[in-house]
């Protein structure tokens, strides 16, 4: 077993706005895993400043662990688990290798047979730049839409929802916000009931992450459902992982596997998170078409055929140098094309 690394950088088409700031390009490192006949490629992806595992000498660890893989023929997963973009990179290529194809898992959607429901994305900007966006893909075919909010002012966020809700109503476009931790404990009720008067499907992480009594006490009193996020970051041991759902309690969690365990990690937090009798689905993270890929796969092979809540695997489009891969977007729906 041979693995080669190869550090890149993508550029974004528009920069990529949060309100944990703007993205204009994006890192990354593609690990090749080679037994001399098949051949599979990965990518390990940290989001600077997010990931638990976004470290200074990040290409040196992961060199490490490729090390190690090579040496033993197998990916220490147990090792690996506060490393979970690197874990995520191995784990893509090792399926991809004893796959020996880009159909890492035996779906429909793997096969080209079905496509998977995606959110339209909508990046935090000007009013008027949100509700092009907004209205750019309703024109696509969007029936999921979500948007960053959390930036530009919260009465003018308000507004852009009710023009869409005065528009639009709930059974023609479900609505999805994400506050990426923005608001502050002491108003986030208040605001989260004036976001309810809107319909919304929920709110992601409305505050941020590692307050989980007061994140526990929202989820009580809040009329909007709360999905967590940012919260799951670092929280890689399976025990703990129960007792942060036990104690927050929320309605979802969202689920990215270069954020949150890799392939192995993201199966365990569906699984535990079911058994609790709370949802899930799954988003990609900024990465390229390579980890897009293989997060839509896994996402089909966790939820099974006809997947009914969109994920969020919209971001392939967004890079002016991304890696080719037999991926499109029709209407509302990801597709592997088998041409």
């Amino acid at each position: 077993m041979k693995i080669e690394i190869e550090e890149r950088t993508l550029h974004f088409k528009q920069p990529a706005g949060t309100s944990r700031g703007v993205y204009t390009e994006r890192r990354i490192w593609l690990v090749t895993m080679t037994d001399g006949e098949r051949i599979g490629v990965g990518e390990c992806a940290p989001l600077p400043q997010l990931s638990c595992d976004d470290i200074p000498n990040y290409a040196e660890v992961l060199r490490h662990f490729c090390d190690e893989v090579e040496r033993t023929g197998e990916i220490d997963t147990d090792s690996m688990r506060d490393y979970p973009s690197m874990l995520f990179g191995l784990e893509t290529a090792w399926q991809t290798l004893t796959a020996n194809s880009q159909m890492l898992f035996d779906t429909p959607f793997s096969r080209g047979e079905e496509g998977i429901p995606i959110n339209g994305l909508v990046w935090m900007g000007t009013y008027e730049e949100m509700r092009q966006r907004i209205e750019q893909k309703l024109e696509q075919g969007f029936h999921c839409v979500k948007l960053k909010i959390g930036a530009i002012d919260f009465e003018a966020e308000l507004e852009l929802l009710k023009k869409i809700r005065e528009r639009f109503g709930p059974r023609e476009v479900e609505l999805r916000v994400d506050a990426n931790g923005a608001f502050p404990y002491e108003e986030a009720l208040y605001k989260l009931e004036l976001l309810s008067q809107y319909a919304l499907h929920s709110i992601e992480q409305p505050i941020k992450a590692g307050q989980w009594a007061n994140m526990a006490e929202l989820c009580r009193e809040s009329p909007l459902r709360i999905a967590l996020d940012e919260e799951l970051i670092g929280v890689n041991d399976p025990d703990q992982k129960r007792q942060m759902l036990n104690i927050i309690r929320p309605a979802y969690i969202i689920l990215k596997p270069s954020l949150h365990g890799g392939m192995t990690g993201v199966r365990e937090w569906v699984e535990t998170a079911s058994d609790m009798g709370i949802g899930s689905w799954i988003t990609s993270a900024l990465e390229s078409n390579i980890g897009l890929n293989a997060i839509a796969q896994l996402a089909s092979d966790i939820y099974g055929p006809a997947i009914r809540m969109p994920q969020g695997l919209g971001t392939g489009q967004l890079f002016t140098d991304n890696i080719p891969m037999p991926l499109e977007i029709r209407g509302d729906r990801l597709w592997v094309t088998t041409e």
